[in-house]
């Protein structure tokens, strides 16, 4: 029989995540996964998990798990106070967690999204190939509550030496590389200045959909709306209030609003890690 993890304490908001489900736009299924995928691989490496094992994504306030067996665990992504039955424990390292002991993540000390990975992954049944929460389609386990019962899958035993994790620190400043178009042409030139020279800030309105932001509206060059067309993970799209969005894992797969450009795949990662108000620059690719 494989074990079990009991949520304890579910926090702000924390999902099932694992590498997501690409590849099923055409029917209306956003990727999903986890936001920080750099930081889900590393803290399933340490583990000897697949990298794509699923693992759980909190936000802010972390979250509190009992298992029913003695697992290894690793806590990692945003830093954040780690605890077992009250004891600190490592945080970015894998840690022995007893059968009945609860395995506390609390709030993070800077960033946005920590991950609690077990050994052997959890063990939800995958829907279109992926255990990850769609918290735009609904697919996925649903969110976290107190009382939820994760299965989790076999551990492999080979955990990684601890100490040479290299985490990144979360962004002080947050620089999203991006590459103008499809819809350039639809802004003014003075909103094209405007969006590489302005610096922004991370909207508190934010979430896994898209990351909002809040400074000086970009300008359109011509009235109206496009009819809807395919949207990409990193697509910012630009509402009539003028302030860019950066689309996320969970974003809508199409859209009538333009999109003035397409922020780089890797440049997302820290994306997942800034909290409202960080500073936020676009810089051309």
């Amino acid at each position: 029989m494989n074990p079990e993890i009991t949520v304890v304490r579910p926090g702000a908001l924390t999902t099932v995540q694992d590498a997501g489900r690409p590849g099923h736009a055409h029917l209306g299924v956003p990727r999903s996964g986890a936001l920080d995928a750099p930081a889900l691989r590393l803290a399933n490496r340490l583990l000897g998990n697949a990298p794509d094992a699923a693992a759980l994504e909190t936000t802010m306030t972390g979250c509190a798990l009992r298992p029913g067996r003695a697992v290894t665990v690793v806590v990692g992504g945003a830093p954040c106070p780690v605890t077992v039955d009250g004891r600190p424990a490592a945080w970015g390292t894998p840690v022995h967690v007893p059968a009945g002991a609860v395995l506390d993540a609390g709030t993070v000390t800077a960033g946005l999204r920590s991950y609690v990975a077990v050994a052997g992954g959890v063990a939800v049944a995958p829907v279109l190939g992926s255990r990850s929460t769609d918290l735009l389609s609904g697919l996925g386990p649903e969110p976290l509550r107190a009382g939820d019962v994760l299965p989790l899958g076999d551990p492999t035993g080979r955990t990684a030496l601890p100490g040479a994790a290299p985490w990144p620190a979360p962004p002080a400043e947050l620089v999203l590389p991006l590459r103008p178009g499809p819809r350039a042409d639809w802004f003014t030139a003075a909103a094209l200045r405007t969006l590489f020279s302005a610096t922004y800030r991370v909207s508190p309105h934010s979430n896994r959909v898209g990351l909002r932001t809040e400074g000086a509206p970009l300008e359109r060059a011509r009235p109206g709306e496009l009819p809807s067309e395919g949207m990409v993970l990193g697509s910012v799209q630009v509402p009539p209030d003028g302030r860019p969005v950066v689309f996320l894992n969970d974003h809508p797969t199409t859209g009538g609003y333009p999109v003035i450009g397409v922020v780089t795949e890797p440049g997302l990662a820290s994306a997942a890690q800034a909290p409202a108000g960080t500073p936020v620059r676009f810089t051309p690719w």
